[in-house]
Order: structure tokens, then C-alpha cells, then sequence
């Protein structure tokens, strides 16, 4: 492996002469010159040349037109978080700001490049526009509707079928697409939809509905998930200077100015409880405007607002029934006269268009022969509702890269599989040749059955098909708008007979939030870096706008369980800050009253009692605020954390939790519940305390040393009643079963005194032991499992249970194939097949949490607790014998750090980089002193360990 420093390198940083000003401005949460920002009290951080060792002061000026703040100089060493202390901001301002710093020998540096901000609108008084929609086919009847044909038929399979057209005929008021409705079943334990092929207005057409779904004939609109399309025609008669457009949805929205899309992004209004808030975008459109007449147009998709959520009948229309467009574009002429579009009345909407359906969990059709729309006036709403209008607040989806088929096979006549080599989210994009009317039919899955057809079980009720229909003969460059699917394997039907698709047809466009990547880690061993893959595809395709379990099935849900167990290991990744935070804002927004924590969020179960699971309220926030410094995180989820702590305390019966119910240590292997078997009080006790402690030390941060004090001693008061009630004399568990999970929280949440922490290190050494080296935990022992066993003395078995090759373990799906972490350790198995499909995705991050002990031990490199955000950290590998060598590196919020490590005869090479104005403590493998570094490039030989870990 290579190491991180060149031998001239280790000269260069102690030779350079501090002259070069800061670098890497930014505001808020990391963005760099953003337009449509969100904060009108920002702050500002910045990070030190290479060669400087620290900051003694800094000097911030920001300018808006004829305002000017100058902090003057300020003796400190803050670099990051830096407030903003001027005359406070409105909507639509630009700043522009520069910093200048003084190092530690008392030299000044030159000011920075200026950087600059131009704020949202940052209130519903900013906005004088209207929520428009097209009228539906129930107000505005467009034509008659002539039914063809009705089958009900598998998804999988469509040669399963039914004829169920008299069904339908009979039933002009609806009914459920059930095997009981349709008269039978045809084709058993196989997901399932009815399609209804009609003519509407003389056009041929076709909708289909999922099993155990409402449908009618004629297709209610407000049944499916239908595409309306809005326009509004204007003149610009001036110059323009600047224009910026700011939109958003109750659904989701694509806007185009004169025929050009605006913008680069995906879903851009994102998800949140919108019954509370709605995030708004903001563009520049200066160049897509022109003299003379212009065009706005904006699809409108039903996306989480309206379309279906969840594997739940009756889940359609939560947030509303009808998708709603708000935009207001604000153009500046030369002259500084200003003029104003409106989303109003005076637009015109439809249904129709090559769009015809489009949902997220069922996919998209489109039909490019259907491009006669009958106009008609929108229905508008100036009542703009009560929900807050939020400038988004962190990064919308966008396409981050492509991949190629590998190969393609066609295991059945007419169905071509594409496999693209990696299981990703996103959708396929087809570039190939078409025939007029042809239909191509694109589904989708993540593994295959043994005889090579797609294996779409574990989709559920989820279609996940998209389809398209030529108008014309040639070649076609379509993706679908408003759906996304997780998949590997692309498959294609409807090509006309003989002919061979080529590779080049297909390729999947990678979608997630467009969080900036942060962390690398490598290491010598094929497995433990396939695992880093795993664990890095595994988060971009759940961070579609909120972190999700899954990105597949009718499921693709804000579990809290699943963020908080993952939370560190997406810190190290990448720069998920404001992701995090506006997740967390929502998190506030769909707490109970009772202090309760939904079991997902945005909040569409009406469920939260789970230890856990809602303790993300407090485990989020810290884990955030030790990795970034950000103190606000603390500050704005404090009464939050509050008020979930206190539902804690009002469930307890003598500082423990008889009476706490949820879902456990979700799958835990060889378990004969999904549940685990760690008793759910003994959670609620672990969970309870863990969270309190995380109360007390918030409130010393932010300063409120009475809540610290009070906080503290309830934390002290529900540990001294665990160890009381569940461990005897002997450190071994009572009043409830022995379980890995069970001694891994005691002794990771720190509820038995330091004297008996080596009795109860004892007990969990001995069931793994007894589980033959393997791990018996699920989703809540896990992240804590190797840490603890490295804490209490045996990093050799945590060592061990990472590069274990059998089940359960890490490498042992890996072993079976998987390019992303998997929903259970065995979710496939080469000898046994698939695992129950009801609870079986292929690409679920949770266990992907072992990559915070891979960074921080395994290469050594960790946060300081007392120190957050890096501004002093630890380097301390653990040398192993299943590896040479293992690197990671971090961009800090003040630089760069790295550590590397690889063994070469009878020494440990050490590297180390320690950015500006921070240190780092180095821990030795060899057991020597610790030394603590200044910023800079370092390199160390050490001798190998005497008893190295194997």
C-alpha cells in the first residue's frame, strides 16, 4: 500500500512561510457561495493554509450594499462556527464576506478571496404567489372512456393472468385489487396488478394498479399517481441583470424556462412533515430568460405528498390528495426596476402529456404519442396554509455518476437482463433504438433467481416498473422524473423480435443527496475494503433527501433505529451536517406531545415508543456535534431531547422501564423473533440512562450547569438501579436472559461502576466463546460491539468478528455475492437461497455501522470527545495480524487529517497529518509515551507489537 507522505513532503510544512491568506470559506453548514440560503443569523468558518500551526485571531468584515460589519480583530482561535454579528438579514440579501487570521508567532495574514451568500425567502409574507393545480378529470371532463380489456395478472410473470374485464365493467364506483375482488388468484404468492387497457377521447391507453390497492374504471385520477402539467406565458421588455426563481410543491415539481429545465437537481423540495414545513429552491434563471415573449412549464408529480407511502392500505393522499405547485420568479432589469410571475389563476394546467403516471414506489410511465393536452385554468389557492416556507436547508438529490452494464442475458424469450454490476439507487436510462408504438417495459431488481429471472419478492407491494411508449420511429434518450428504484439488474422487454439489445442501451444514473464525500479508508485486505464499498452504496442509496431503511420496497422509510445506529459512520463519510439537521428539524416537528419519538420520520406510522429507535433525538445530535463542533445542533434539539427524556422518566417505575415495548434488537441472528431476545425493559432501562447522560452533557456545553447537575444525577440514579436489578455479585445477567446485547449496552453505556466492568467484560466474552467467535446481535448491539470488546481488553475478538468468513458476520455476505449491506446477515445464502422476502432487503445500512470502529481503530483515527470536531484528535491503530497495513483519512472541519499504518519487516511506518490550527495525540503500537503533534506531516517507525492483535 501506498502511504500517504512523500519524503519531501515531511520537510515542506516546517519550511513554508506564513503568507497565504485563509482558504475553504464557507457559511452555515459548509456551503460555499449558496444562493437561496436559509439562515438569516449565519456563521462562518474557514480553514488555514498548509504550514500554518495554529490561529491566534481573526478578522471577519461582511458587506451588503451600503452595510458593513467588521468584527475587528478577535483574539481566539475559532475558525469554524464563527457568528455572524452584523444588522440582522431579510430575504433576497446578498453578503459578501472575507476573513483574515493571525497566526501563533503573532503574523498577519493577507484577506481571504471575498465570499459571498444571497439569501431565500425566508418567510410566507416574501411570497406572492398562489398553491395552483390543473383541474381533475372529476372537475373538468375531458372525454368519454371506452374499456378494452382488464387483466389481473402477476408483475413478475404476465402469462399468469386472469381475464377479469366484466369484473371491472360491473364496478363503475371502484373497488380493491385483491384476490377475493378479481374472483381468484393467479398466480400464488407472487406480487400482483390489474391492468386496464382502454381508450379515452379515442386515444389507446393503459393504467395499472397494484395489488391490494383502490382502483376504478373510468381511472380516477385521485386513485393513481398522475403527472399534471401547468404553463404561464410572459414578456420580458428590458434588460435583465438578475432573475431568480424560488418554488417548491406539495408533491414534487420540474420546472422549464423556454424549453430549458431548470436546475440539476432531483426531488428538490425534498420530504418533510409538511403539514408543518415545506422547503422551498431557489435558481438562477438570469440566462434562461430572453427578450420578447418566454415560457415557464413545471410537471407536477404527487411524489411523498400525495402518491402512496408505505406497505399500508389507505397510505395515498397522507399529506393531502392533490399536488400543488408555489413558484414566483423575481426578475431585476439593468434599470433596478423589478417585476414578479406568479404561480395564480392566470396559469393553465392538465392532465396529459407524455407523462402519464409517475409514483415512487411504482415507477413511471410515459407514452411520447400522447402530446394533445387540453388546457384549462388551474385551480388556485391564495390561502398559503400554516406550514413555515423554509429556503432548503442542505443539498438537494442530484446524479452523482453512471454505471455500464457488464453483461447482458436473456434467461425468458423477449426479457433481457442488463446487470450493472453494483446494486445502486437511481433509475435506468435508455439510449437505444425504437420502433413507433413500440412499448418498452423496464423492471427492476436487486438479485436473481437461480435461473437468471429477476427476483422482485422483496419489492412488495412495490411495482417498481417504468414504461415507455414511442410516437415514432428512432432513437431515444428518456429517464423517468419522479420515481426511483433500488436495483442491480435492469431488465428490458417489448423489443421487437430478433433483435439483441447492445450494452450501451442501459445505464443507471446513481441518485442520492449530493453530500460532499469526506472520508476514505483502505486498508491491505480485498474483503475489509469490498465492506468499506458496501458500507459507502449502502448510504447513498438511503440518503434520498432523508435517511431511509431502504431504497426498494413499499417501504423507503425515515427509520429512527436505523439512522442513529449509522449516524457516526455517515459523519466519517461525508459532510452530512445540514442533512442531519434538517432530518432532525423534522424529528421536532413530529414529536408527540407527550415527548414520545416516532418510529420514522417524516412521521406516516403514528407509532413511538421503541428504545433505540426515537432515542436518535438525543444519539443524533451528539454524534453530530462531537464530529462537526456545531454547537447549534445542541441548541436547537435541546427541548426536544427534553421533553423525550422526560417520557422516559414518566414510564419508569423506580429509575427502570417494566413497562417499555418496541422492537428490540431488531433481527438478531439465530433469534426466533425479529425482535431479539434482550428484553425489552432491560432496553428501555439501557436506552433511558444512555439518553440522560446524553441530556447532562449537552446542557454543560451550551452552558446550563443547573440542567447538567440535575440530568447527571437522574443518569446515575437509572445506571445504580440497572446494575442493581440485572447483574449479580458476579457481573453475570439476572431477571432476564443472557444475551451478547444484553453485557455489550452495559458495558458501552457505562451502567455498572469501573469495578465491575472487567466481571461483566467476562460474561460477553464467554457467549461469543460460546457462539464459536460469532456475534449474536442485531441492530442495537451491533455498533457497539467491537468497540466494547477492543474497551474491556480484547480488541483480538473484535478483530476476529470483523474478518469472521462464516454466518453471521460482515464478510459472509460478502462471501455471497452482496455489493451493499444487507437488511440481515443472511439474506442470501449460495447453499439455502433467499431469506423470508417479507423482511429481506439487499440494501440496508445498519450493520454497515462497524465502519466508525474501522476509521478510528483499525486505522487509527478518532475524535476527542473533549475536543469536538476535530480541533484535537487521537491517532491510535490497532495493528492486527489479518493486515499490513490501513489508512483513513478525514477533511476535517479544519483540514485534512490522516493516519496510516504498514508493517515492513520488524517495525509499524506510522503517517500522520494533522491540519491547521488543531493537535493530535499519537498512541503508539509499540506502548511507548504518547506524543501529542501540531499541525503538520509526520512520520513515525515504531517497533511491532510484542502481542500484536490476531
Amino acid at each position: 500500500m501506498k502511504l500517504l507522505l512523500a519524503p519531501a513532503a515531511l520537510l515542506l510544512a516546517a519550511c513554508q512561510v506564513f503568507a497565504t491568506p485563509p482558504e475553504s470559506l464557507s457559511v452555515g453548514e459548509g456551503f460555499t457561495n449558496p444562493i437561496g440560503y436559509h439562515d438569516a443569523t449565519p456563521a462562518f468558518s474557514w480553514k488555514l493554509p498548509a504550514g500554518v500551526e495554529s490561529q491566534s485571531a481573526y478578522r471577519i468584515e461582511a458587506t451588503s450594499g451600503e452595510s458593513r460589519w467588521d468584527s475587528g480583530w478577535v483574539e481566539s482561535a475559532q475558525s469554524t462556527f464563527v457568528p455572524y454579528g452584523g444588522e440582522p438579514l431579510e430575504s433576497r440579501q446578498r453578503v459578501e464576506w472575507r476573513v483574515r487570521v493571525r497566526d501563533q508567532d503573532g503574523a498577519d495574514s493577507g484577506w481571504s478571496e471575498p465570499a459571498n451568500f444571497e439569501l431565500g425567502l425566508l418567510t410566507a409574507a416574501d411570497w406572492q404567489a398562489q398553491w395552483i393545480r390543473p383541474t381533475t378529470e372529476e372537475e373538468h371532463n375531458a372525454g368519454d372512456y371506452e374499456l378494452v380489456r382488464a387483466v389481473y395478472r402477476s408483475v413478475a410473470n404476465p402469462d399468469k393472468n386472469i381475464d377479469v374485464t366484466a369484473i371491472v365493467r360491473e364496478q363503475p364506483d371502484g373497488f380493491s385489487v385483491t384476490n377475493d375482488a378479481m374472483g381468484s388468484d393467479p398466480a400464488r404468492l407472487e406480487p400482483k396488478e390489474l391492468l386496464i387497457e382502454y381508450k379515452h377521447a379515442g386515444v389507446a391507453k393503459t393504467v395499472t394498479y397494484p395489488e391490494n390497492r383502490p382502483a376504478s374504471f373510468p381511472p380516477s385520477r385521485l386513485l393513481g399517481e398522475p403527472v399534471g402539467v401547468l404553463r404561464r406565458e410572459f414578456s420580458v421588455a428590458k434588460s435583465v441583470d438578475r432573475a431568480r426563481l424560488y418554488v417548491t410543491a406539495r408533491g414534487l415539481f420540474e420546472v422549464s424556462l423556454n424549453g430549458q429545465r431548470v436546475g440539476n437537481d432531483h426531488f428538490a423540495n425534498g420530504w418533510t412533515p409538511y403539514h408543518n414545513r415545506i422547503d422551498t429552491v431557489t435558481y438562477d434563471v438570469t440566462d434562461h430568460l430572453r427578450k420578447g415573449e418566454n415560457s415557464l412549464e413545471s410537471l407536477l408529480g404527487y411524489g411523498w405528498y400525495a402518491g402512496r407511502l408505505t406497505w399500508t392500505a389507505g397510505k395515498q393522499g397522507f399529506y393531502g390528495k392533490h399536488p400543488e405547485l408555489l413558484l414566483q420568479l423575481e426578475v431585476t432589469y439593468d434599470d433596478g426596476s423589478t417585476e414578479s410571475v406568479v404561480s395564480d389563476g392566470g396559469w393553465e394546467g392538465a392532465f396529459g402529456g407524455p407523462v402519464q403516471t409517475s409514483s415512487i414506489y411504482d415507477g413511471e410511465e410515459y407514452d411520447a404519442r400522447d402530446t394533445k393536452i387540453s388546457w384549462a385554468p388551474v385551480v388556485a389557492n391564495a390561502d398559503l396554509g400554516e406550514q413555515q416556507l423554509i429556503p432548503k436547508p442542505f443539498a438537494p438529490v442530484r446524479e452523482t455518476r453512471t454505471l455500464a452494464a457488464q453483461q447482458i442475458t436473456e434467461p425468458e424469450p423477449g426479457r433481457f437482463v442488463f446487470d450493472l454490476g453494483q446494486n445502486m439507487v437511481g433509475w435506468a436510462r435508455l439510449q437505444m433504438p425504437v420502433e413507433k408504438d413500440q412499448q418498452i417495459t423496464i423492471r427492476f431488481a436487486e438479485m436473481l433467481n437461480d435461473d437468471g429471472t429477476l427476483y422482485t419478492v422483496n419489492y412488495r407491494n412495490a411495482k417498481s416498473v417504468d414504461s415507455y411508449t414511442a410516437a415514432e420511429s428512432g432513437v431515444i434518450d428518456w429517464q423517468p422524473r419522479f420515481t426511483f428504484h433500488g436495483f442491480r439488474y435492469v431488465e428490458l422487454s417489448g423489443l421487437p423480435d430478433g433483435v439483441a439489445p447492445r450494452k450501451d442501451w442501459v445505464t443507471g444514473v446513481v441518485t442520492h443527496s449530493d453530500l460532499k464525500p469526506i472520508g476514505e479508508f483502505k486498508s491491505s485486505h480485498a474483503k475489509l475494503n469490498q465492506l468499506q464499498s458496501n458500507i459507502l452504496w449502502g448510504w447513498r442509496g438511503n440518503s434520498v433527501d432523508i435517511p431511509t431503511d431502504c431504497p426498494q420496497r413499499d417501504e423507503r422509510l425515515g427509520w429512527t433505529g436505523d439512522a442513529q445506529a449509522f449516524c457516526p459512520t455517515a459523519m466519517l463519510n461525508y459532510d452530512c451536517l445540514a442533512f442531519w439537521k434538517s432530518w432532525l428539524g423534522s424529528m421536532r416537528d413530529d414529536q408527540f406531545p407527550d415527548g414520545r419519538v416516532p418510529h420514522v420520520i417524516p412521521d406516516v406510522l403514528r407509532g413511538g415508543d421503541s428504545p433505540g429507535w426515537q432515542d436518535a433525538a438525543t444519539m443524533i445530535p451528539w454524534e453530530v456535534y462531537l464530529r462537526t463542533g456545531d454547537k447549534e445542533v445542541l441548541s436547537e434539539n435541546y427541548e426536544m431531547m427534553e421533553k423525550f427524556v422526560g417520557w422516559y422518566r414518566q414510564q419508569s417505575v423506580d429509575w427502570l422501564s417494566p413497562n417499555i415495548k418496541g422492537y428490540g434488537d431488531w433481527l438478531q441472528p439465530y433469534s426466533d423473533r425479529t425482535k431479539g431476545d434482550t428484553p425489552h425493559a432491560l432496553l428501555g432501562a439501557a436506552f433511558h440512562a444512555h439518553s440522560t447522560e446524553i441530556l447532562a452533557n449537552s446542557a454543560r456545553v451550551l452552558g446550563r450547569e443547573e440542567d447538567a447537575r440535575r440530568y447527571a444525577d437522574e443518569a446515575a440514579k437509572i445506571k445504580q438501579a440497572f446494575a442493581a436489578y440485572y447483574l449479580d455479585s458476579g457481573g453475570k445477567l439476572q431477571n432476564a436472559p443472557e444475551t451478547q446485547t444484553a453485557y455489550v449496552l452495559t458495558l458501552a453505556f457505562e451502567l455498572v461502576p469501573e469495578e465491575s466492568r472487567a466481571k461483566v467484560g467476562k460474561h460477553l466474552v464467554r457467549l461469543i466463546e460460546e457462539a464459536d467467535g460469532h456475534l449474536r446481535t442485531g441492530f442495537l448491539g451491533t455498533p457497539y460491539l467491537t468497540k466494547t470488546l477492543d474497551d474491556i481488553g480484547r480488541p483480538d475478538l473484535a478483530y476476529d468478528l470483523l474478518f469472521k468468513e462464516t454466518y453471521p458476520s460482515w464478510f459472509y455476505s460478502i462471501n455471497q455475492g452482496a455489493t451493499t449491506m444487507w437488511e440481515r446477515w443472511n439474506s442470501y445464502t449460495r447453499d439455502k437461497g433467499f431469506g423470508d422476502p417479507g423482511m429481506n432487503s439487499f440494501n440496508h445500512y445498519a450493520y454497515g455501522a462497524i465502519g466508525q470502529w474501522m476509521y478510528e481503530r483499525v486505522a487509527g483515527l478518532a475524535i476527542d470527545p473533549a475536543h469536538p470536531g476535530y480541533k484535537h484528535f487521537f491517532v491510535r491503530p490497532l495493528i492486527g495480524d489479518q493486515l499490513d497495513s490501513a489508512q483513513a483519512e478525514i477533511e476535517t472541519p479544519y483540514g485534512r487529517a490522516a493516519s496510516a499504518w504498514e508493517k515492513q519487516g520488524d517495525r509499524v511506518v506510522m503517517e500522520i497529518v494533522v491540519p491547521p490550527n488543531t493537535t493530535a495525540t499519537v498512541e503508539f503500537p509499540d506502548g511507548r509515551e504518547p506524543v501529542t503533534l501540531a499541525a503538520g506531516e509526520h512520520r513515525f517507525e515504531s517497533r511491532f507489537p510484542s502481542h500484536p492483535v490476531n
